[in-house]
């Protein structure tokens, strides 16, 4: 019996908000790399659609939302709302919906090095795994607003390759 759902071929976006969309397009197409495909809005509803179908206040104005393709991987829908509600600050990894996004690179020097001169905010020093995860080299760095985003490399592979043949999927790799 094959579980999950019928048809699964992989994450195809992740979506988040943010405060200026103007200032997210910036940093991902300048700073990060990411390609700008296409946006839409705004949407402004006098009804419940936005509660039905978005889980937001009915009066939400979603102002614009902007699709981008950041190489191999999932591409990014990036939302500006303009809420009725004050908006909850960003969430830290430890509060329920905490996340962060990672970008793997095929040299983590290169690219630390690439990000510092670019003025970003880092979360400490670069971290070489252990355990399962030995090979990778990671470290977290901020977005101009706060969002958690981690750079991360394992160019010879982690650890746990060596004791099975399933393998996490691999942005160098993605038909692996």
């Amino acid at each position: 019996m094959t579980t999950g759902i019928p048809g699964l071929r992989g994450t195809e976006h992740i979506g988040f908000t943010v405060p200026d969309l103007e200032q997210a397009t910036r940093f991902f197409v300048d700073v990060i790399g990411c390609e700008l495909v296409y946006s839409l809005g705004p949407f402004v509803r006098d009804d419940d659609w936005m509660k039905e179908h978005l889980n937001v206040h009915p009066r939400t104005v979603m102002r614009e939302l902007r699709f981008f393709r950041c190489k191999q991987g999932p591409n990014f829908e990036i939302f500006q709302y303009e809420p009725v509600e004050p908006p909850a600050p960003q969430p830290l990894n430890s509060d329920i919906g905490g996340h962060h996004l990672a970008f793997y690179v095929d040299n983590f020097n290169n690219a630390y090095e690439y990000l510092k001169n670019k003025g970003v905010r880092f979360l400490g020093e670069p971290t070489l795994s252990r355990n399962a995860s030995e090979g990778q080299t990671w470290v977290y760095f901020l977005s101009p607003w706060g969002m958690q985003l981690e750079l991360v490399s394992f160019p010879n592979g982690k650890a746990y390759e060596k004791n099975t043949s399933l393998r996490l999927w691999h942005p160098a790799n993605p038909e692996k």
